[in-house]
């Protein structure tokens, strides 16, 4: 049976995207510090900012794993902070950096030498991965990386049968969109979209289970925010 590997499925797109490959057939296990609200996933806690979480949890995850040589990957976590390249320290960076950037490359060091044939290392971007707007910039800058980092995961992995792609949602109804956006703005958030709504956590499970099946999208960048208006 395939497995899922997805770090943040706690909640929003995490948990929805767990579901989705589950009733598809994948074994769940889940990377994070609060469980998988689905049943039947294994949840191996664990904090994305330390730098030595993989030594922690290394010798759970190959156990949960087993002998599955066909593991999608998905690095879904991050942290999403309001602030300004004027004022934010150094250390904040890094912390952002260490959830959104450094702990995918953990994560892909010990996984993909298992990942045979037909896995997939697919990560969850953001519209700001390739522009940016004021006050995120910690944010927009590791999303640019994560961008950068799956283009790199395509061409060293060539040749190994295994693909990536990166998702990049845009304003998606999740609890990290509510806790940065005040209630009363919401709708004009919602307005910046060709559908003139906010996208919800299961469309973006779907493209992730779309691009873990489909090998040809193999180092694509894909906006998935059902057209941004830009003003």
């Amino acid at each position: 049976m395939p497995h899922l590997v997805i770090t943040g499925a706690s909640a929003g797109i995490g948990a929805a995207t767990a579901e989705l490959f589950q009733n598809n057939g994948f074994d769940i296990v889940n990377l994070s510090r609060k469980p998988c609200p689905v049943a039947g996933v294994t949840n191996i806690p664990c904090d994305l900012s330390e730098s030595d979480f993989i030594q922690a949890i290394q010798d759970d995850l190959y156990n949960a794993l087993r002998d599955s040589a066909q593991i999608t990957l998905i690095h879904n976590a991050a942290l999403l902070i309001n602030d300004n390249i004027a004022s934010t320290d150094s250390e904040q960076l890094r912390r952002v950096l260490e959830i959104n950037v450094v702990a995918a490359s953990s994560l892909n060091q010990i996984l993909i030498p298992r990942m045979g044939t037909g896995s997939s290392v697919l990560y969850v971007g953001s519209t700001l991965g390739e522009k940016a707007v004021p006050n995120s910039f910690t944010y927009a800058t590791s999303k640019h990386a994560v961008i950068g980092m799956m283009r790199a995961t395509c061409q060293d992995l060539a040749g190994s049968g295994v693909h990536t792609v990166c998702i990049n949602p845009g304003f998606t109804n999740t609890e990290m969109l509510r806790e940065h956006v005040p209630a009363d703005v919401m709708p004009q958030i919602a307005a910046m979209s060709a559908f003139e709504r906010l996208i919800e956590p299961e469309e973006i499970a779907t493209a992730l289970l779309f691009a873990a099946q489909n090998p040809v999208l193999n180092g694509a960048a894909i906006n998935a925010n059902l057209g941004q208006i830009e003003r």
